[in-house]
């Protein structure tokens, strides 16, 4: 087994939301076990289950029994993937977090690759994808997106929605996320940016979609998308809600 980076701490969590994943959630987490306990001995990899309605609960409480580092967290219904990232952060334990989704269209064993990446000058390391491996249509309005906002939002990281990441928890004792739909991703980043966080990027692997199918790209969906993205630019950038003295931290300040 590696010894964990200079300089940094040893424990790891990791967590996948997870909503109809029954597909690829068991090969995720075997192979988050395999890569986080080649980085540290202290670590444990967590999925919340977001009120799925498929084998997704059965197969996370078996790999919960299998593996003593996995622990299943289950929603009773679907809070949205905002509201899964909230339960991911406030049930990790260690100093170091990551998480990604557990649709399998990221490779957890490049969290190694963000591992070494880690340095004293780095809060945080956000991937950005090398190349995104979906339809036309998807990679046409993600770039649109990720534009717009970058621009509204003043971000300078290459990718807004590259959910794969690893931080350090104490910037969760000086944020709070609230949104419960996937505009969390571009307030976790605007909150993390304008806290003064440093934040290092790395390039890694997009796959194909093999099981299931987005819940986001319909035009329903995107158009309440865009209604989140103008609230949320008029509560942090015009307001500066969360520059205010008193916002509660997403997680209690360690012992």
């Amino acid at each position: 087994m590696s010894e964990a980076p200079a300089g940094k701490p040893a424990g790891l969590s990791v967590f996948f939301p997870a909503y109809n994943d029954s597909g690829t959630i068991a090969s995720m987490v075997i192979r988050a076990v395999q890569t986080a306990s080649a980085l540290t001995p202290d670590y444990e990899v967590i999925v919340v289950n977001d009120g799925s309605s498929d084998a997704t609960p059965a197969i996370i409480d078996e790999l919960a029994r299998t593996y003593p580092h996995v622990r299943a967290v289950h929603h009773p219904g679907n809070r949205g993937y905002g509201g899964a990232l909230q339960t991911g952060f406030r049930s990790a334990t260690k100093d170091l977090i990551f998480y990604t989704d557990g649709d399998a269209q990221y490779d957890p064993s490049e969290l190694a690759v963000l591992w070494e990446r880690l340095s004293a000058d780095a809060d945080m390391v956000n991937g950005y994808k090398i190349s995104r491996s979906d339809p036309l249509h998807r990679i046409v309005i993600g770039r649109l997106y990720h534009h717009i906002v970058k621009t509204l939002f003043g971000l300078t990281v290459r990718d807004v929605d590259c959910d794969f990441r690893l931080m350090r928890r104490t910037i969760f004792q000086r944020i709070n996320l609230e949104k419960n739909s996937g505009v969390i991703c571009l307030e976790m980043m605007k909150k993390i940016t304008d806290g003064g966080f440093r934040i290092a990027e790395v390039p890694v692997h997009h796959y194909h979609r093999a099981f299931g199918k987005s819940q986001f790209f319909n035009f329903r969906r995107i158009a309440k998308t865009a209604l989140d993205v103008l609230r949320l630019w008029f509560a942090l950038v015009i307001l500066r809600q969360h520059r205010r003295a008193g916002v509660r931290p997403l997680v209690a300040h360690s012992e």
